[in-house]
């Protein structure tokens, strides 16, 4: 890692480090909000941010993000934990605590075309985008330059559909080696088998080259230009065994017309592929996601 970028990420955890979040899903209720502020407040706990949803306040599902500042946070952790025990029991809820100061370690799949790993490496030198890039696997050389210079490790792992099995058990090992938390395929072409999307359930991110779910599947921007389509945009979702049916994360558009062939198409929609995995990906550093049936709540 070079000097400059640890020093961001440094600073950064040093900033943060009595910062934390707690993400709930929960049946929705009366008082959930309530015993929550207050538990946060007898342990001295000043709420930053608040987010809240329900699905419906009659019996629906109910979500909520709350960021907070909390004195000596790292000695007292285990102790706030433990505490919230008897919360999560009254009102079933799922309930997760997040530390600010713990980058989350990611990894980032790519093939041939480099550009959503460029914006991704991009935010992350420019302090916008604070993880722990542990490594980048590939199945081409393509970018091992670019990301080497950069201090991170580069493997190269050739694959295709005739060895997938073999491939999968090498970067498994490879990831739970870094002890990675979750995985972005920046423009990976290759199709995940079960047992890996299972292996990191709900911590694989995609981006898709059109607005799902319409050009699923080979050439969208021939397929959209011969349709002579106004829009095109792209998707980042989470990969599940149904291939591009994951929850979806975010989505953007941009518009083109008759006058833009389906090379100026491609060069308009990966702008836009960029932006959308980049706006994904910091979601998921900053806590932001809940997964829920096929959908994502995102605050």
């Amino acid at each position: 890692m070079k000097s400059y970028i640890k020093e961001k990420i440094d600073t950064y955890r040093e900033e943060n480090k009595n910062r934390a979040r707690l993400l709930i899903n929960c049946p929705d209720q009366p008082g959930i909000v309530a015993a929550i502020s207050q538990y946060l407040s007898e342990h001295n706990a000043n709420i930053i941010e608040s987010n809240q949803y329900s699905t419906n306040p009659k019996g629906g599902e109910f979500f909520i993000r709350v960021e907070f500042e909390m004195p000596n946070l790292k000695d007292s952790k285990d102790a706030l934990e433990a505490g919230f025990e008897s919360i999560k029991d009254e009102f079933e809820m799922e309930a997760t605590f997040k530390y600010v100061d713990q980058l989350k370690k990611m990894a980032i799949f790519v093939s041939k075309e480099p550009h959503c790993l460029l914006e991704l490496l991009w935010e992350w030198q420019s302090g916008d985008l604070m993880a722990d890039i542990s490594l980048v696997i590939s199945n081409h050389e393509t970018s091992r330059e670019i990301v080497e210079s950069l201090g991170i490790p580069f493997y190269y792992i050739p694959a295709n559909k005739d060895i997938r099995k073999e491939v999968e058990q090498k970067q498994i090992e490879l990831l739970q080696e870094h002890n990675v938390d979750f995985i972005v395929l920046a423009r990976y072409m290759q199709i995940l088998t079960p047992n890996f999307v299972q292996t990191f359930n709900n911590r694989i991110i995609n981006i898709h080259h059109s607005f799902l779910p319409a050009f699923i599947g080979a050439k969208p921007y021939e397929r959209a230009y011969n349709r002579g389509v106004k829009l095109i945009g792209a998707t980042s979702h989470y990969v599940t065994n149904d291939l591009d049916e994951g929850p979806i994360i975010e989505q953007d558009i941009s518009r083109v017309d008759h006058r833009d062939n389906a090379e100026a198409m491609k060069k308009i929609g990966q702008s836009v592929e960029r932006s959308v995995l980049a706006r994904a990906v910091k979601w998921q550093l900053e806590d932001r996601i809940i997964v829920y049936g096929n959908k994502t709540i995102v605050f």
